[in-house]
């Protein structure tokens, strides 16, 4: 019997996709430039269990160059390659569905940079319909930057902290306790419902917490997402009678489309906790997918290249223990949604691509060349689980 893993270290790219230049991304390199700056820095980045499923290999397929510190050249234990985008855009929504068959053709609608970035009848329906006394921030900001910038004012006032990003996406963040949490989701629930003659793709609810210009957002975040156009491999499996078990934001970005279980966690490492247990306890025909949000959330985004690094090295010395709960019938793979290098000007995710590593027990180390599509990723998991197979992509193994 079968069961499939996805383990998506979000925004970990291994270098520029080839049509990157109509982003402003040309030389954008996650993985790559986070290893430059650990040599340089004297502390060169060490990632064993990663290197030796094929890693930098499978950079080194989609950059042609070798990450600094990475010195393995064979006896690799993962098939291992890279991915190319097929979807237009960068944004998550877009690679976790392609990842699962369903590759978006169309172009999600943006809101603009200049300030203000939101329309005033969008404002003034949500206003009228909520009943808050107005918004703040209504621009362009990195999620940390502007709730510490405006908190403040967000607690004296009671008006929602109101930004979005280069994703299709709309924030409202407010505080869980002056604001409320309830009163939070349903302001949300609103907004979702007046973005949709825009296109946009998210509707994500910011909680956080603290006082006097610290404070901290909440695993509390609920993303209100347009669903999937067409059945992705969650519902391949769900339908086939096997359980899809969601770790992290994965029901949110398909708007809970395919998922039998959710679980959540704070964190990276409370992620991967969870997954060692699902690891245990996962039954045969089953797709336990996790998103680990803090490469993206705490580190790209925020620039934060030391965090990024010593992300990665937590997330490395993690994976035996869960490596040592497969069982034979089981297939992994390791991959991403987008890039978000963390040298990069600005706080946008990078058009690049990103790492396919299948491995389990059974899977031989060999190289998969480049993918133009992430739906290889999902075609290769429908295969091996025995379910219908996806309308895009193909199975690699």
């Amino acid at each position: 019997m079968s069961r499939a893993f996805i383990l998506l270290l979000d925004s970990f790219g291994l270098g520029a996709l080839p049509d990157a230049a109509k982003y402003g991304d040309t030389g954008a390199n996650t993985f790559g430039h986070i290893a430059s700056w650990a040599a340089k820095s004297g502390k060169p980045m060490v990632l064993p269990n990663l290197e030796k499923l094929g890693l930098a290999a499978a950079a080194h397929l989609a950059s042609n160059e070798w990450a600094d510190g990475f010195n393995l050249r064979d006896g690799f234990t993962g098939a291992y390659g890279a991915a190319r985008e097929q979807s237009t855009g960068k944004d998550t929504q877009s690679g976790h569905w392609e990842i699962a068959g369903v590759p978006v053709l169309f172009d999600w609608g943006y809101f603009p940079k200049e300030a203000p970035s939101f329309p005033q009848e969008l404002t003034d329906a949500m206003q009228a319909q909520s009943g808050v006394p107005g918004f703040l921030g209504n621009c362009h900001a990195s999620g940390t930057e502007i709730i510490n910038r405006l908190g403040d004012e967000h607690v004296a006032t009671g008006k929602p902290i109101l930004y979005t990003s280069a994703d299709s996406v709309l924030q409202i963040a407010a505080h869980e306790e002056h604001f409320g949490l309830d009163k939070l989701y349903a302001l949300c629930e609103i907004a979702y419902e007046l973005v949709k003659p825009y296109n946009i793709g998210r509707v994500i609810a910011r909680p956080f917490t603290g006082s006097n210009g610290d404070y901290k957002r909440t695993s509390n975040r609920h993303d209100y997402a347009v669903p999937p156009p067409s059945p992705t491999l969650l519902d391949h499996v769900k339908d086939a009678g096997g359980e899809v078990i969601a770790l992290g934001k994965i029901s949110d970005i398909f708007a809970a489309r395919g998922v039998t279980k959710l679980i959540k966690g704070a964190d990276n490492m409370a992620l991967f906790d969870e997954l060692v247990k699902v690891a245990d306890s996962a039954p045969d025909n089953s797709l336990t997918f996790v998103n680990f949000v803090d490469f993206d959330m705490h580190f790209g985004h925020r620039r934060d290249i030391a965090g990024y690094s010593n992300a990665l090295h937590e997330l490395d010395a993690r994976l035996p223990a869960f490596m040592a709960r497969l069982k034979e019938g089981d297939l992994c793979v390791i991959t991403a949604d987008h890039g978000c290098d963390p040298s990069w000007p600005g706080s946008d995710h990078t058009r690049e691509h990103i790492p396919m590593i299948f491995f389990g027990p059974g899977i031989q180390g060999r190289p998969l060349g480049i993918s133009d599509t992430f739906s290889d990723i999902g075609a290769t998991l429908a295969k091996h689980l025995g379910v219908k197979p996806l309308s895009n992509g193909t199975s690699l193994l």
